[in-house]
């Protein structure tokens, strides 16, 4: 057996006070009590050597963490993440908040508060909890801690505000909004529908409405005066909508609709305007629901002035202009003023063509395609018509023109206007002034080299005759046996020699 001498017996025990004091005692600097929850006084700054997340708190599991988001290399988000797949599921303020910089911080004071020492406040929870948690739904969310576990109350939560994903039970109501992230596509609630809406035109608030909907009524009915209705995806697979208690009153089922499992699930609004569902398979996510089934039915899927033929693409309305590039480059779009009155315009007619999602569009009827083009024409915010010469119907586009889709049927007929922007104006306008000052110019010189070829034949054939005594002949040609020719011919010789 060896014997530990008072000395040696003296540095272990200092070693393991040390040990204790780094892993026990020592708390960090932001006031991180646990990995699981953030107390008050806690503050964190973006690290500027982190490529894609920078978790700041995690779930007791660790399938969601919260922290700072670097998008596109060069944005800044704060968000909740998938962590298995690094995929957003929540992002305050809806949007990219700063540059990626250490200059941003996030500090809880009470309120969750994301601060750039530049911008000042960029975003704030706006409570006075004491402390927050990420729980194993995803929902990130602020409490007041009460004398026991029971009293605690959650005084905000993000499944209150979401981005463009909704995530299992979470409950949509007709206070929130879906947007997309690219900001074109919204989706909310009516009294006893599911709207989907196009913000083509700035101005336009929500935007146009070109998906709705409405419940197929088969086990209950939207009362009206019953309350608002709300949505909830369910673990069972299935996005439900609902009024009043626990029965639906409409049920969209996904294709994994009642499959035991242990995966996750969403629906997330997409930049092209789809609501599509995901199932998480512990490896991947997969697509297991579409609210919109067909591309061509998606209200921007060939992009603007676009024409989506049915299983076979996209092209452009002009059948002119390439689509190689993914969209056609006909007219201008985002220009200063709505108003056609005040712009010049061009008009392009298409046969066999009708507007996605027709049945939701306003129309009137009139006898007859000029009488439709006619309504347009006078209409100063009309973009263009789509008539049919069967029902008569005449649908007004009162947006920007986007994906037309093609159909078996020339009696269906398209009117488009399309316009020039003043930028565009002065470019057609400064490539005429610039064509006319070129031509000018080399009618200019070619004035200039016709005055001096007049002058120097003149000069010419009234030397060589003056010099000949001879008022006719053809010049410098006139008398090669002149004695000033042999002089010339003399002295050639004589170099020669």
């Amino acid at each position: 057996m060896v014997a530990i001498i008072p000395s040696e017996l003296t540095q272990i025990t200092l070693l393991l006070l040390l040990f204790l004091f780094f892993t026990v005692i020592y708390q960090p600097t932001f006031a991180l009590t646990s990995n699981k929850e953030l107390a008050k006084g806690f503050t964190a700054t973006v690290d500027s050597s982190v490529k894609l997340f920078q978790p700041l708190l995690s779930d007791s599991v660790g399938n969601y963490s919260f922290g700072f988001i670097r998008v596109d290399q060069t944005q800044l988000a704060v968000g909740v993440v998938h962590v298995p797949s690094n995929e957003p599921v929540w992002v305050a303020g809806k949007s990219y908040l700063t540059r990626w910089s250490e200059r941003t911080s996030l500090l809880f004071n009470g309120s969750l508060v994301i601060f750039d020492k530049h911008g000042g406040v960029l975003w704030s929870s706006n409570t006075d909890g004491d402390r927050v948690r990420v729980l194993g739904t995803s929902n990130l969310v602020i409490e007041k801690v009460g004398e026991s576990k029971d009293d605690d109350v959650i005084l905000w939560q993000s499944f209150d505000f979401p981005y463009n994903t909704l995530m299992e039970n979470q409950n949509f109501t007709s206070e929130m909004t879906l947007v997309s992230s690219n900001g074109l596509y919204s989706m909310k609630l009516g009294p006893d529908f599911i709207g989907f809406y196009a913000k083509f035109d700035p101005d336009s608030n929500p935007g146009h409405l070109y998906f709705r909907h409405n419940p197929l009524e088969a086990k209950a009915s939207v009362m009206k005066g019953q309350g608002p209705i709300r949505v909830v995806l369910t673990s069972d697979g299935f996005l439900g909508m609902y009024q009043n208690g626990s029965t639906p009153v409409d049920v969209q089922p996904f294709s994994s609709f009642q499959q035991r499992g242990t995966g996750n699930r969403l629906v997330r609004l997409e930049p092209d305007g789809n609501l599509v569902g995901y199932y998480w398979t512990r490896s991947s996510w997969v697509v297991d629901f579409k609210q919109i089934s067909d591309v061509c039915e998606l209200p921007s899927s060939c992009g603007p002035y676009g024409l989506c033929q049915p299983g076979k693409g996209c092209s452009c309305l002009d059948n002119k202009t390439s689509y190689s590039s993914g969209k056609c480059d006909i007219g201008e779009i985002k220009v200063s003023s709505n108003d056609f009155c005040q712009t010049k315009y061009k008009v392009m007619r298409k046969t066999g063509v009708e507007l996605p999602n027709k049945e939701i569009l306003d129309y009137i009827i009139t006898s007859s395609l000029e009488k439709c083009e006619s309504a347009c024409e006078q209409n100063c915010t009309c973009w263009g018509v789509v008539y049919s010469n069967t029902s008569r119907f005449c649908y007004t586009i009162d947006y920007p023109i986007q994906t037309i889709v093609e159909v078996l049927d020339e009696s269906k007929l398209g009117y488009f206007k399309v316009r020039y922007s003043p930028k565009n104006d002065k470019k057609v306008v400064g490539l005429w002034v610039g064509l006319g000052l070129l031509c000018g110019l080399v009618l200019l010189l070619l004035v200039v080299r016709g005055l001096f070829l007049y002058k120097r034949e003149n000069r010419g054939v009234k030397g060589y005759v003056e010099e000949d005594g001879v008022n006719s002949g053809v010049g410098p040609y006139k008398n090669l046996g002149s004695s000033s020719f042999k002089s010339i011919e003399l002295s050639e010789r004589w170099r020669k020699q």
